[in-house]
C-alpha cells in the first residue's frame, strides 16, 4: 500500500527561498569579495500517516506538462509504517534563477510501487529575465 492510500496529503507547500549572499563592493581592497548570490527552490510536503513507505523522490520539470525528470540523487527516506505525521524538504539549488519551475513528489512503496504524491507545484523565477543584447545602431 503507498503512502497516498495510508495518509492523507497535509501540505504539498512549495517554499520558494531565494538565498542572496551578494553585497556591496568591499569597504577596503584586504577584505574579501562576497559570494555570488545563491538560489533555490525548497520543496515541502508532509504526510497523516505512512504504510509501508520506502520514501519519496522529487521531479522537476520546465512546464506544467512536463516532460519531468528526478532529480532527486537517492529516494529521500519515509517513515515506514506510522501513524505520526511528517514532514520532509528537498532543496533543488541546481535551478537557473531566471526560469520558472515545476515540481512534483512522487511515493515508493517498501514493494516498490510509485505513485504520485502531490500536485504539481510552481516555481517562478527568482531574478527577472535575461534581456538579450540588442545589435541595433543608435
Amino acid at each position: 500500500m503507498s503512502a497516498r492510500a495510508a495518509g492523507a496529503l497535509l501540505l504539498a507547500a512549495l517554499a520558494l527561498a531565494a538565498g542572496a549572499c551578494g553585497g556591496a563592493p568591499p569597504p577596503t581592497p584586504a577584505t574579501p569579495p562576497a559570494p555570488p548570490a545563491v538560489y533555490n527552490n525548497t520543496i515541502r510536503w508532509a504526510t497523516a500517516s505512512e504504510h509501508e513507505n520506502y520514501g519519496f523522490d522529487v521531479y522537476r520539470g520546465e512546464s506544467e506538462d512536463g516532460p519531468f525528470v528526478r532529480i532527486t540523487p537517492a529516494p529521500i527516506e519515509g517513515a515506514g509504517t506510522t501513524d505520526e505525521p511528517r514532514s520532509y524538504v528537498f532543496v533543488d539549488d541546481t535551478i537557473d534563477p531566471h526560469r520558472t519551475y515545476y515540481y512534483y513528489v512522487e511515493s515508493i512503496s517498501m514493494s516498490g510501487v510509485r505513485e504520485r504524491f502531490t500536485p504539481i507545484a510552481k516555481a517562478g523565477p527568482k531574478l527577472p529575465a535575461q534581456r538579450s543584447s540588442g545589435t541595433g545602431a543608435r
